[in-house]
């Protein structure tokens, strides 16, 4: 069995769409998949139905944006009622947030001379969220840049004008709205937050309090020197161990079922299905 828990469509800032995502992935022999594209399950039920034909498991996933001591932490949802109602309203909230944030980069961006682009990103987005992905291609559209690199550095990147913070919950609430959907609760590709050992620890501690059950122990180009630690910490904790590539679109270095290898003396999360 080959999972990837950690990917995304374009009904968030990935490149693909479901049906293209899921195809993908059995040509790369991924034979249980979830979509956890970012705030949203919009894209489940087409991903779904394409599985069905590659005979893959297709597992719920979310991915959620969330704070802790002021950090802003990913956590993956897996395996949850997608229709349950506390749910809904979760990811409701969530989408409004970004509704709220994308509008305020347009208007910034809007004083930087970039007229209209929110209709632009609007149209790019094609009906997903709106995302500084898009406002980013909608900057190259509009020949304010030559690429994306350009667009983040001189606009979107932390500290310019498209850099909008948002009040995103408490991480113990999205842990509450995954846990009370029936799902597990998973702290995402912990080497990217740039923690010290004891920073993450206690970030880690915080979360399984609040009932977190779930760590990616690999995530795309982790370090296998990182997943033995977090795997350490998977033992300390209770935690299960999740896996995923983070694919986002066809790049060098993001490939659907290519990660490193799990460690040993971990418990996968798939076996919490099987139970």
């Amino acid at each position: 069995m080959l999972a990837d828990l950690h990917c995304h469509s374009l009904k968030s800032d990935g490149q693909l769409s479901p049906t293209d995502l899921v195809d993908r992935a059995a040509e790369m022999g991924v034979t249980m998949l979830a979509l956890t594209d970012h705030d949203t399950v919009n894209g489940i039920p087409e991903a779904r139905e394409q599985a069905q034909k590659h005979n893959i498991e297709l597992v719920s996933g979310i991915e959620f944006s969330s704070v802790w001591n002021g950090i802003g932490i990913h956590v993956v949802g897996l395996g949850f009622d997608e229709h349950h109602p506390d749910m809904k309203v979760a990811i409701a909230r969530q989408e409004s947030c970004r509704l709220e944030r994308a509008k305020t980069i347009a208007q910034r961006l809007e004083k930087q001379g970039a007229i209209g682009i929110w209709e632009k990103a609007e149209a790019i987005a094609n009906g997903a969220q709106i995302g500084r992905p898009h406002f980013a291609q909608a900057l190259i559209e509009m020949e304010k840049v030559s690429n994306m690199a350009q667009a983040f550095k001189r606009y979107l990147g932390a500290g310019k004008p498209g850099d909008v913070k948002t009040m995103w919950p408490d991480i113990s609430e999205v842990v509450g709205w995954i846990r009370a959907a029936g799902g597990v609760a998973v702290v995402a590709h912990p080497d990217k937050y740039k923690m010290t050992r004891t920073k993450l620890k206690c970030m880690l501690k915080a979360f399984s309090e609040a009932g977190g059950n779930g760590l990616e122990v690999v995530c795309g180009g982790m370090e296998a020197s990182f997943s033995r630690r977090m795997a350490e910490f998977c033992d300390e904790f209770g935690f299960m161990a999740s896996q995923g590539s983070d694919f986002h679109g066809p790049r060098p270095w993001s490939e659907l079922g290519k990660f490193g290898k799990m460690p040993e003396g971990v418990t996968p999360v798939w076996s919490h299905w099987a139970e």
